[in-house]
C-alpha cells in the first residue's frame, strides 16, 4: 500500500497542478492527507480536499469532482468523488499480485525501508535492581525495550542493548548487614535471588520496626549499619565487595534464565558500579562551568529557568545521586559507540528525572544531547495494590511463566503425547501469551494486571495469533513445489487479506516513529483475523481451479511470512505446531 500511496500522491500533484496551479501542494504533503475510508465501500484510498477548500475559495465537493474528472490511474478500478473526499477503489487481483509478489520476493526483509542503515542505537532497557526479583513490573521496561531494538535493528539500525544494571546503591549495605545477621551461605547459593529477597525484606522491615519503636523515622540501629557498611563498600573494603560480587552473580544467573525464555540477549550488562570512577570529571565539569550551586550542603543545577526543580548532583555528605551516574553513563556511552540515538524505557514516573539530567547534558555542552530519547511506560499493580518488593507484594516473572506454561501444557498433551514436544511448544505459547497481553496494550496505559485475563487462551490473544501462524504452516506443509500469485479472479476476503499484507510497512514506520510496539500487535490482530476468514471462506489446498489455487496459496505464504516476522518483532515465538 506504500507504494500505491507514493505513486498515487505524485499522479496527484500533477493532476492539481494542472488543474488549480503549481505550487499549491507538494506530493510528501499530499502522501500525508491520503487516508484509508472508514466504510470500504466508499473505497480503499481518500484524498480529502477541505485544506484546497480553503487555499482555492472553492467547494471542497467541486474539488473533489474536478480531479474526478481528470485523474487516471490503472491501479485503480474505479474514481469516485463523495463529499468534499475523492476515493479510490483498488482493482483487486493485479494489486494483490503485486503486494504478494512483493512479500514473497523480500521475504522476512518484507517491511523494511533499511532508514537506519550506517546509523547505531543504544537502548538502555529491562535494567533490574540486583538481588531483587524479576517480577511483572519489570516486563515494561524489558519487552518493550527489546520489541525497539528488534524494530530498530529491522530498519537497518545497528543496535547496542544495555542491561543498565541496578548494582549499586545503599541496598546493597542494608542486604550486607542482613545477611551478617541472619544469612547463610548455603542457602543462598541453593535458593538464589529468591533468598536475598527474603534478607532485604526482613530487613527493611526490622528498620521500620526500630524506627516506629523510637519515634524517630530517619534512624534506626540497623538503617546506620547499612549506611556505615555501604560506605565500606563504597571505599573498597575486601570483605564487602567480595560479598557484593557474590550478590550481583547470584541474580544474574537468575535474570538469565527469564531472558532466555524471552530470547532476549544484551550487548552490555554494564551497571551503575561501572560508571563510580567516571563521575568525578563531569561534577568536575559542572563546577568549572559555573552551572554547580550549593543549596543546603548539597550540590545541585537550577532549572528554574526551565520550569522544572534542581537536579541534585551531589548530597551534602559529597555521594552521588542517579543523575549524576546517567550524565556519565551517557557520556561514556556516547564516547564509545557515537550513537545517532540513546533510548531508555523506564517507568513514565522517571520522566521528570529524564527531562531534568537530559537538560543538565545540554547545559553542559554536549552537541548530542537531542540525540537522549526516554520512553516512558505505564505501571503495573496487581488488582489494584502498587507493587513493592520490600513488602514482597509481587508477582514473580518465573511463576506466572511456569503458571502460564503448565496451563498450555494441559491443552497440549492431546495433541502431542510427547512430553519433550508437548513441553516445548508450551513453553512458547505459554510466555508468549505474557508477553502479548503487555503489548497488546498502548505503552502508556497503566495496566492493572489479572492472572485470569492475561493467561485466557481465547479472543485476541497470544495464543490465538501464534495458532494462526501454525494454521498458516499446517495449509503449506500440504504444498509442494513454486508458489505465485496468477491472473485469476479474487474474491472480497482475499482482496481484504492482501490489503491486510499491504499496510505491514506502515504499521513498522509507525511503531518507530512513535516507539510504541502495540501498533505491531495490533496489526498482529488485524492480520490473523484476514487470514482466518480467508481461511473459512476459501479453498487452498482442495481448490480444483490449479490458477486460483497458485493464488491462494501463495497468500498463504504471504501471511506466514509476515505473521512470523511481526511476531519475531514483539519478542514472541513462532511454532509451527500447537
Amino acid at each position: 500500500m506504500l507504494a500505491l500511496k507514493k505513486k498515487t500522491a505524485a499522479l496527484l500533484a500533477v493532476c492539481i497542478a494542472d488543474k488549480f496551479g503549481e505550487g499549491l501542494l507538494t506530493e510528501d504533503e499530499i502522501f500525508g492527507m491520503l487516508e484509508y475510508p472508514p466504510d470500504k465501500n466508499m473505497g480503499d484510498l481518500a484524498l480529502p480536499c477541505f485544506r484546497l477548500s480553503k487555499t482555492l475559495r472553492r467547494s471542497p465537493v467541486d474539488i473533489a469532482k474536478t480531479l474526478k474528472d481528470s485523474f487516471f490511474c490503472e491501479e485503480f478500478s474505479e474514481v469516485s468523488a463523495l463529499g468534499g473526499y475523492l476515493n479510490f477503489k483498488i482493482s483487486p487481483s493485479k494489486f494483490a499480485r503485486r503486494v504478494v509478489t512483493d512479500v514473497l520476493t523480500h521475504g522476512e526483509k518484507y517491511g523494511s525501508g533499511m532508514t537506519g542503515e550506517g546509523k547505531t542505537v543504544v537502548l538502555d532497557y529491562s535494567s533490574p535492581n540486583v538481588a531483587k526479583p524479576f517480577h511483572i513490573g519489570h516486563l515494561g521496561t524489558t519487552v518493550i525495550g527489546h520489541s525497539l531494538k528488534l524494530l530498530h535493528e529491522f530498519e537497518g539500525y545497528k543496535c547496542v542493548g544495555i542491561n543498565y544494571l541496578g548494582d549499586w546503591g545503599t541496598q546493597f549495605g542494608k542486604l550486607i548487614v542482613a545477611y551478617k545477621l541472619w544469612g547463610d551461605k548455603k542457602t543462598i547459593e541453593e535458593g538464589g535471588v529468591d533468598e536475598l529477597v527474603k534478607l532485604y525484606v526482613r530487613i527493611n522491615n526490622e528498620i521500620k520496626a526500630e524506627e516506629e519503636a523510637s519515634g524517630d523515622s530517619k534512624h534506626s540501629d540497623l538503617g546506620d549499619r547499612s549506611r556505615a557498611e555501604f560506605a565500606k563498600l563504597e571505599h573498597g573494603d575486601g570483605e564487602n565487595l567480595e560479598l557484593w560480587r557474590w550478590f550481583v552473580s547470584v541474580s544474574l544467573e537468575e535474570y538469565e534464565k527469564t531472558y532466555r525464555q524471552l530470547g532476549i540477549e544484551f550487548d552490555s550488562y554494564k551497571g551503575e558500579s561501572f560508571y563510580t570512577d567516571k563521575m568525578p570529571a563531569q561534577v568536575e565539569k559542572l563546577r568549572n562551568m559555573g552551572l554547580l550551586e550549593l543549596d543546603d550542603g548539597a550540590s545541585i543545577v537550577n532549572l528554574e529557568k526551565w520550569n522544572m526543580p534542581v537536579c541534585l548532583i551531589l548530597k551534602r555528605d559529597g555521594t552521588t545521586l542517579y543523575p549524576t551516574r546517567d550524565i556519565a553513563a551517557a557520556v561514556y556511552r556516547y564516547d564509545t559507540y557515537k550513537f545517532d540515538k540513546e533510548i531508555y524505557v523506564t517507568s513514565a514516573a522517571q520522566s521528570l528525572h529524564f527531562a531534568q539530567w537530559f537538560k543538565v547534558v545540554e547545559l553542559m555542552g554536549y552537541e548530542w544531547h537531542d540525540k537522549l530519547v526516554h520512553v516512558p511506560y505505564g505501571t503495573v499493580s496487581i488488582n489494584g495494590a502498587k507493587l513493592a518488593t520490600r513488602t514482597g507484594n509481587v508477582i514473580l516473572l518465573k511463576d506466572l511463566f511456569r503458571e502460564a506454561i503448565a496451563r498450555v501444557a494441559e491443552i497440549t498433551r492431546e495433541k502431542h503425547p510427547d512430553e519433550a514436544e508437548c513441553m516445548e511448544i508450551a513453553e512458547k505459547v505459554g510466555v508468549g501469551a505474557i508477553v502479548f497481553y503487555y503489548l497488546s496494550n498502548n505503552r502508556m496505559r497503566d495496566i492493572n494486571f489479572m492472572m485470569e485475563d492475561a493467561l485466557s487462551f481465547e479472543g485476541n490473544t497470544g495464543p490465538y495469533v501464534q495458532y494462526t501462524y501454525a494454521r498458516t504452516c499446517s495449509v503449506l506443509e500440504r504444498v509442494t513445489g513454486d508458489v505465485a500469485m496468477t491472473e485469476a479472479e479474487l474474491s472480497d476476503v482475499e482482496f481484504e487479506l492482501a490489503k491486510t499484507l499491504s499496510v505491514f510497512p506502515e504499521r513498522i514506520s509507525a511503531a518507530l516513529a512513535e516507539y510504541e510496539p502495540s501498533i505491531v500487535t495490533r496489526y498482529i490482530l488485524d492480520l490473523a483475523a484476514a487470514f482466518n476468514r480467508f481461511y473459512h471462506e476459501c479453498k487452498i489446498v482442495t481448490c480444483e481451479d490449479e490458477a486460483l489455487k497458485s493464488s491462494r496459496v501463495a497468500l498463504t505464504k504471504a501471511a506466514n511470512t509476515v505473521l512470523k516476522t511481526a511476531l519475531r518483532l514483539i519478542c514472541m515465538q513462532t511454532p509451527d505446531k500447537i
